[in-house]
């Protein structure tokens, strides 16, 4: 699998936790400021357009979206 793909995984993930939690991504950069993490609402959206951003804000997002287990097809790596 491509770096390109390993990226869009990532994306879909954190795209599809925000959905199902009916959150923007104005809301997420307010629950982020609540555990002081200083993102708003276009940082992140370039940060998930481009698909590329760190693990940590992926467990920063996810621990703000109270998502403590997440299910992953990784079938073809």
């Amino acid at each position: 699998m491509s770096e390109d793909n390993w990226n869009k995984q990532a994306k879909n993930i954190l795209k599809a936790s925000l959905k199902r939690k009916n959150l923007t991504y104005q809301n997420l950069a307010k629950e982020l400021d609540s555990i002081g993490i200083e993102e708003n609402q276009n940082s992140i959206a370039t940060k998930l357009s481009r698909g590329s951003f760190s693990f940590s804000f992926f467990l920063q997002c996810m621990c703000v979206l109270k998502i403590n287990k997440i299910e992953l097809d990784l079938q073809g790596c």
